[in-house]
């Protein structure tokens, strides 16, 4: 341990820059081309595949990795992208481990699946580096569809807008585009600016204009995008952080898991990136992995996450779980936050055991922590004029909000997980629902 990481409060440069550069490489190397002959030629190409059904995108596995098999890499690449135009982040942050790696028939039957997870990006990262697009726009309809979010579910949903020969104009919040592909993914697994490359290489279309800083309520308004758009899709995600509503949550050293996670994303140098000597996440998302195990990596002595439910209710799977565990972070669970201590800054937090419906056993720990995550799940910021169902925008259908003229999809709409694969294929799916009503005049 360096005398860095045993220096209290919340400071930068805990370690040492070359070991930040190893510490925040690829999760996952790679497969070379031998390695994916080889991770493919397990696949038993099943006709009713079980992982087809467990993709939310329905790509084509089998097919795509016999055409790897085969050796026509640019073939599986474009069965892909057919389904899913973010194949390659899915492919590096989607849980393949509790979708279709866990429904593989080798999976079942052996306990190791095939690789799709790797075998999807071996076939898309080899196109997206030749440089090549495999979609042309179609002729230009006329029609004018606005997207509010440039994050996978309004990405996808610009890409396939576009390629029907429709002109989009996408808006978003943050200074660039890719929503939480670019800020809200542990670093580690899309380092070299690779959220940045695949939009830049989605955008290859054509017929997409993008505006940045530009957020509904502040410079766009619902009412204003139906007058000078033919359609309004809204991909705005999750803004808004839900509060321990606890005393002492003001204290320095108390934020959010999110912005923690973004700031790293957008840090030039790591060295500066302040973490504290003893971290404390509250949460049992994929969020509260990420930032877990990223202070940990940043120099942390000791990370805990601390979640209130039983190991088998914790919405991170058994592999994120795991992980954390095997980077040193420390996982309680059953406990609940409740109360912060310290003077000026954070010093420790107090957390009561509670049992499984949630009743407080009466036991308690004290915990040294000079920073504390909130991890406990985002919100919809407001939205005028939209019924919500859960706290999200109501949906029908291919995302239909109770506007006529206006679809959703993505974090923001009711209905499926927050997930990066789940928005792409909301946003695919709205895309086309939005491309008929336009192509029969039902707009």
């Amino acid at each position: 341990m360096t005398e860095a990481m045993r220096q209290d409060g919340i400071r930068a440069g805990r370690l040492a820059a070359e070991d930040l550069v190893r510490n925040f490489g690829d999760l996952h190397a790679p497969l070379g081309a031998h390695e994916a002959l080889v991770a493919a030629d397990r696949c038993y190409f099943c006709h009713d595949a079980p992982c087809v059904t467990a993709c939310p995108t329905d790509i084509d596995i089998p097919l795509f990795i016999r055409q790897i098999a085969t050796g026509m890499e640019d073939a599986a690449a474009k069965t892909i992208f057919d389904q899913n135009i973010l194949g390659g982040m899915c492919a590096r942050v989607c849980p393949t481990e509790t979708l279709c790696e866990e429904v593989c028939v080798r999976e079942v039957a052996e306990g190791k699946p095939v690789e799709i997870g790797r075998l999807q990006r071996f076939a898309t990262d080899a196109m997206m580096a030749a440089g090549e697009h495999p979609f042309v726009r179609a002729a230009d309809t006329g029609k004018r569809v606005a997207v509010v979010g440039a994050g996978p579910a309004g990405l996808a949903c610009a890409h396939r807008l576009a390629m029907h020969g429709h002109t989009v104009t996408m808006y978003d919040a943050r200074p660039k585009p890719g929503g939480l592909n670019e800020y809200g993914i542990a670093a580690y697994k899309t380092p070299n600016d690779y959220a940045q490359a695949e939009v830049d290489w989605l955008l290859k279309i054509g017929g997409i204009a993008v505006e940045t800083g530009k957020a509904l309520g502040d410079g766009l308004s619902l009412q204003h995008l139906r007058d000078d758009f033919d359609a309004v899709f809204l991909g705005v995600g999750l803004g808004g952080v839900g509060a321990l509503g606890l005393e002492g949550e003001a204290l320095t050293g108390t934020e959010n898991a999110v912005d923690f996670i973004a700031a790293l994303r957008q840090a030039p140098d790591l060295t500066a990136l302040p973490v504290g000597r003893h971290v404390v996440v509250i949460g049992g998302g994929m969020t509260a992995v990420d930032a877990a195990v990223q202070s940990k990596l940043l120099g942390a002595e000791t990370v805990t996450i601390a979640y209130r439910r039983g190991q088998d209710r914790m919405p991170a799977s058994r592999w994120e779980q795991d992980l954390a565990a095997t980077h040193g972070v420390r996982l309680m669970f059953g406990v609940i936050p409740q109360a912060l201590h310290g003077d000026d800054r954070l010093r420790e937090i107090e957390l009561a055991y509670v049992g499984a419906d949630m009743t407080p056993t009466g036991e308690t720990q004290r915990l040294s922590a000079d920073q504390l995550f909130r991890a406990i799940g985002q919100k919809l910021e407001t939205v005028d004029g939209l019924a919500l169902d859960g706290g999200k925008i109501a949906v029908t259908g291919a995302g239909r909000t109770s506007v006529d003229g206006v679809w959703a999809g993505g974090d923001c709409a009711s209905g499926g997980e927050d997930l990066t694969v789940t928005a792409v294929a909301e946003g695919r799916d709205a895309a086309m629902d939005i491309h008929a009503a336009l192509t029969q005049g039902r707009l």
